[in-house]
């Protein structure tokens, strides 16, 4: 599979690295252009691309990794979806430092607002709530797997996204829908940021 991202920062890397490495490849964009992301996909290797924004959300699997003031920026202007899947990694903060702040997301979901914004779109909630440099550990740890949430309202990018997770070796746990499991695991919901280890069924 062949999956692109909008947004190349450490989110987006963190995925592509684990596409990489179990078969898949990677096409990475930004809104600074193709050029400005040359050295990153050197570093990734084999597999990864880069081009415009409007390239990689075109293609099957799109992940979207930016930050949420730039959001609907991002899905700006895109090719009509069609159908055609986005992954939402993204979390609501609208401030990082001196502390984190939250949106107002006027009693919305994070994933619901981004669905919106990509009219069309199959979204899938994932990738969001694991922090990135627990994710970057592995999936192993203390002799179990780490927990992936997945929440979305369509069956088979659902499904077929829970499979890449457990190519990675991560243990997809599915939550429901974005209205119910989204808001679950979005920055702010009781799911977001645990380092939840599956120890297999008993």
């Amino acid at each position: 599979m062949k999956f692109g991202t909008i947004g190349a920062g450490t989110v987006a890397l963190a995925f592509a690295r684990e596409a990489l490495a179990t078969g898949h490849q990677a096409v990475l964009s930004s809104r600074r252009g193709p050029e400005s992301l040359a050295r990153k996909v050197a570093e990734l290797g084999r597999g990864a691309f880069t081009a415009t924004v409007e390239e990689a959300a075109s293609l099957d699997y799109v992940l979207l990794a930016v930050p949420w003031p730039n959001v609907e920026d991002a899905l700006r202007g895109l090719p009509a979806w069609n159908g055609r899947v986005l992954i939402d990694a993204t979390n609501p903060f609208i401030e990082y430092s001196p502390k984190l702040v939250l949106a107002d997301l006027g009693g919305k979901g994070a994933s619901e607002v981004v669905a919106g914004l990509a009219p069309g779109a199959r979204v899938v909630k994932a990738f969001n709530s694991i922090v990135t440099a627990r994710f970057n550990e592995g999936p192993i740890k203390n002799g179990g797997r780490r927990v992936i949430f997945v929440s979305g309202d369509h069956p088979e990018p659902t499904e077929f996204v829970k499979s890449v997770i457990e190519g990675f070796g991560f243990v997809p746990v599915y939550l429901g829908g974005l209205a119910t499991g989204g808001r679950l695991q979005q920055a702010g919901g009781p799911l977001a940021g645990r380092d939840l280890v599956d120890f297999g069924s008993l």
